[in-house]
């Protein structure tokens, strides 16, 4: 089984950070990191927002929902998407009509070139 320390340390080591390095991006000390780590202890969920923010990648692969990890390395990406994930359903579904629409589009174009 995949732990949530295994998966800190991987989306970290992904990043090339070290424990300090992550542990002052989330306002924090490297012994504490090193801890979650080797799953000695467990941060909030709070704590684990933070984490995934920094390292780019999903809480829900943090904390084993999502089997892969899901890096975003452009910002402005993932920041886009962090504020899409704060949108009513309704708003959430519309937004990805319009993705929908677009990618589609963008798909046939380069299809008929």
């Amino acid at each position: 089984m995949v732990t949530f320390g295994k998966r800190l340390r991987e989306a970290r080591d992904s990043k090339g950070l070290s424990q300090q390095d992550l542990a002052k991006l989330i306002g924090s000390v490297h012994t504490v990191i090193g801890r979650y780590e080797r799953d000695e202890m467990k941060p909030s969920i709070d704590v684990v927002k933070k984490l995934a923010d920094e390292l780019g990648t999903t809480v829900g692969y943090l904390i084993g929902e999502a089997k892969e990890a899901q890096f975003l390395k452009d910002p402005t990406m993932l920041k886009r998407f962090q504020e899409i994930d704060e949108l009513t359903e309704k708003d959430k579904e519309c937004v990805f009509s319009l993705l929908d629409a677009y990618l589609a589009k963008s798909k046939l174009q380069a299809f008929l070139k």
